[in-house]
């Protein structure tokens, strides 16, 4: 394994993620963190931000996107929710495996199981092989692969780390629709972050719902010459027919262009929520 992105850790902190063992979840955070790290598996997303938020785990690891099935809305929902901050990502290659228990006929198999992102990200594999075959999605890959583990008429789609968990035989490797597949995870916690001078801040725009909403959102940018590298569009949660715009771009709150662009959008928009400054991250093979 590659040095931690965050190697100096404090040996009390609790890492809070979306578990159970064995998921790309946990493979991020020790990725982040290490692998001695102190772990707390938790059932849902909603539960690493209650973590976070309320003291239990100094940080927390949740999925925000993957490349080919697009944004995780739980946790896009919970940005919008909660206090918790980003103070960190992270970009980690999912490779999907075709997993069977060491003792079953491939021929005989009924069912398919693998969390919803999984199945999505392997749409086509599975059409042209197992067209026949039902489909089932489970809470996540390591819950698959367990389930795989303890019926031999049931096959798994999940990673290398799962099928190690629970002893099963990778029957087909990297099955995934894009070979380039990968999942950024957010790291999050109830802090700030300092500036690197590599860095990506992340904010939440709410805007009326007029025409020219979305060139005053994106005119403060193109002023001040400040990239940006992601927008999407979600329902706003407390007013019907109303959007939130979700914005990714480059630089600190510190810095000085990036604090003209906040300045600006103040006076074109309902209300921002700034999500948090962070190191960008590095896209490691």
């Amino acid at each position: 394994m590659t040095e931690p992105v965050l190697s100096n850790l404090p040996q009390d902190a609790v890492i809070a993620f979306l578990g159970p063992l064995g998921t790309f979840t946990h493979a991020a955070v020790d990725r982040y963190f290490g692998p001695d790290a102190r772990k707390h598996s938790v059932a849902t997303i909603d539960e690493v931000f209650a973590q976070v938020q309320a003291g239990a785990a100094r940080y927390g690891v949740v999925p925000v996107e993957n490349s080919t099935e697009g944004a995780v809305n739980t946790t896009q929902d919970c940005l919008m929710d909660t206090d918790a901050r980003i103070i960190g990502e992270l970009i980690v290659p999912v490779e999907q495996n075709f997993l069977l228990r060491r003792d079953a006929d491939p021929a005989r198999i009924r069912r398919i199981v693998s969390h919803r992102q999984s199945l999505g990200q392997c749409r086509h594999w599975l059409s042209a092989h197992w067209p026949e075959v039902e489909k089932q999605e489970v809470s996540s890959n390591a819950e698959a692969a367990r389930l795989a583990s303890e019926d031999p008429y049931t096959a798994a789609i999940a990673g290398e780390r799962a099928a190690k968990l629970y002893d099963l035989v990778v029957v087909n490797a990297r099955i995934q629709d894009q070979q380039n597949n990968c999942t950024r995870f957010l790291v999050l916690a109830n802090e700030d972050t300092q500036p690197t001078g590599r860095d990506k801040t992340s904010i939440l725009v709410y805007t009326e719902n007029k025409p020219g909403a979305l060139f005053r959102v994106l005119e403060p940018f193109n002023t001040h010459q400040v990239s940006l590298t992601k927008i999407e569009t979600r329902p706003a949660r407390d007013i019907a027919w109303a959007y939130v715009f979700f914005i990714d771009f480059e630089g600190h709150v510190q810095d000085a262009p990036v604090r003209k662009v906040l300045e600006q959008l103040k006076s074109c928009t309902v209300r921002i929520k700034q999500l948090g400054s962070y190191p960008m991250a590095q896209v490691n093979p």
